[in-house]
């Protein structure tokens, strides 16, 4: 349980300064930084307001209990008296705002949880409607970690305050618990790592999937779980050396970070041929950074890594799919010539010939304190669109004319949907897009490595034989003449 937390004053004072002078009595929004369960400890980089909503109204306001609950004021209260206010906050938007922005983080920086500007009655009022939006904020962008932090900052009296909040699903009044709070300088001591992950996978997809597999997205989001698997068993190198113990990184420098991927041992498996219906392909890289406090060992920012990678991919599909929803008419029967907006949501079974479909590329711009934020871009938008998304949502303005804009991923991630022995053999010259046709000597299944490597062995075993067998036979011949 995180027990204390430094707030980054560089940052947090000037968001006072900005809500103290400006005459709102309430506002909400997130709260971004880090984390760490090992350490007892979190850490706050800045804090991001939740913008209007689509019809332009606040996502949080104060309305008075007594004059909306009872039409007449109780005795001994006076009406409209501070002691009544409480807080609506639109639960909705904050969450949608919180899945948004988190897609812009990077390794290890996580939407952390909300704050509150609001006077210390209203917030007292408000316990239920607070916790609920925090748990709505933990469900849109979720972590591997169940706490988040609610911070309030009280105008009347004027006071930071911090709170652990465990979003169960039954919420009650112990569920809040204060941490202690302080401001500090946290921004100027992390430290920072890069990786770039490439991968190459074929899926096979079998008539037996399609029940859990519909769609080419469902597709995507298997082929994302392999991935995620061979992640999690994979060792690291950090410049150049092996990751062993959970020491702390002392030195400043950008750190490079190598995966080391283990062999999947059941990465193949036998196939019914009569059962497929295509092969997936999902190659590309993904470029990922990860910042690090000075009181975390490496190993934290290696699994921050790991998790910023699959994070991204996941983040991709959502854009991609996002795009499709809406897009296909249930009347559309022409599934051979499809937009490829379309591609993500049409049913796989009607997928005849093959198709591709690109993946928005990651790039990444300066944020706070050496940190990065990111975005995913389609080919045909430019870095204007992460400016708009800075402004929009993060209330940052990004330079686009410096040289620290990085857009790294050369090769930008990319599916293929074709037939199974098109994509396992492509230069055979039985085998071609054009047919789904199985030549008459392939009737059966695709055997399993394990056979292949049998064979093969028997061969070399008997090759073996056959070479001692003809070194003694010139042995005993040059015997004889002697």
């Amino acid at each position: 349980m995180v027990k204390a937390v430094v707030g980054e004053e560089t940052q947090l004072k000037p968001v006072e300064d900005r809500l103290s002078q400006s005459s709102i009595l309430s506002e909400v929004g997130l709260v971004i930084g880090k984390l760490s369960p090992a350490i007892d400890r979190g850490f706050v980089f800045d804090l991001v307001p939740t913008p209007p909503n689509d019809a332009g109204e606040a996502a949080c306001s104060i309305f008075d209990l007594i004059k909306e609950d009872r039409k007449k004021p109780a005795k001994g209260k006076t009406q409209g008296g501070s002691d009544s206010s409480s807080i609506y906050v639109d639960k909705d938007w904050v969450g949608e705002h919180a899945r948004q922005v988190s897609r812009m983080l990077v390794g290890g920086i996580k939407v952390v949880g909300v704050y509150m500007w609001v006077s210390d009655t209203a917030f007292k009022n408000s316990t239920m409607e607070i916790c609920q939006t925090v748990k709505a904020v933990a469900e849109a962008a979720p972590a591997n970690y169940n706490e988040r932090l609610i911070i309030h900052i009280s105008y009347s009296p004027r006071r930071w305050t911090c709170r652990n909040f465990n979003p169960l699903p039954n919420i009650t009044s112990s569920s809040l618990r204060h941490c202690e709070f302080k401001m500090g300088r946290v921004l100027n001591s992390l430290q920072r790592f890069k990786t770039t992950y490439n991968f190459n996978i074929r899926l096979p997809v079998t008539c037996e999937m399609t029940s859990n597999i519909r769609t080419l997205s469902d597709a995507l989001q298997r082929g994302i779980s392999v991935i995620a698997k061979e992640l999690k068993g994979a060792k690291a190198l950090v410049d150049g050396k092996l990751v062993v113990e959970d020491e702390p990184c002392t030195s400043d420098d950008l750190h490079d970070i190598e995966l080391l991927l283990p062999f999947m041992k059941d990465a193949c498996t036998a196939y019914v041929l009569e059962n497929i219906i295509g092969v997936l392909k999902l190659g590309g890289s993904v470029s990922s950074f990860a910042f690090l406090t000075s009181k975390e060992p490496i190993s934290q920012a290696i699994a921050d890594i790991k998790d910023d990678i699959i994070a991204s991919l996941k983040s991709r599909l959502d854009i991609i799919c996002d795009e499709a929803d809406g897009g296909m008419p249930e009347s559309e029967s022409n599934h051979d010539m499809l937009p490829e907006k379309l591609i993500p949501q049409t049913d796989i079974q009607l997928l005849r010939n093959p198709s591709s479909l690109g993946f928005p590329r990651r790039v990444f711009a300066p944020w706070l304190g050496g940190t990065y934020i990111c975005d995913y871009l389609q080919p045909s938008e430019t870095l204007q669109v992460l400016k708009d998304h800075c402004a929009e949502l993060l209330s940052k303005e990004v330079q686009m004319d410096t040289s620290e804009n990085l857009d790294p991923e050369f090769e930008v991630s990319s599916v293929v949907h074709k037939s199974f022995w098109e994509a396992m053999a492509p230069s055979h010259p039985h085998f071609n897009s054009a047919s789904r046709e199985l030549p008459s000597n392939s009737n059966k299944a695709v055997e399993k490595p394990g056979k292949l490597a049998g064979s093969l062995n028997f061969s070399i075993i008997a090759a073996a034989l056959a070479l001692i067998f003809s070194i003694l036979v010139g042995y005993l011949v040059f015997a004889r003449t002697l």
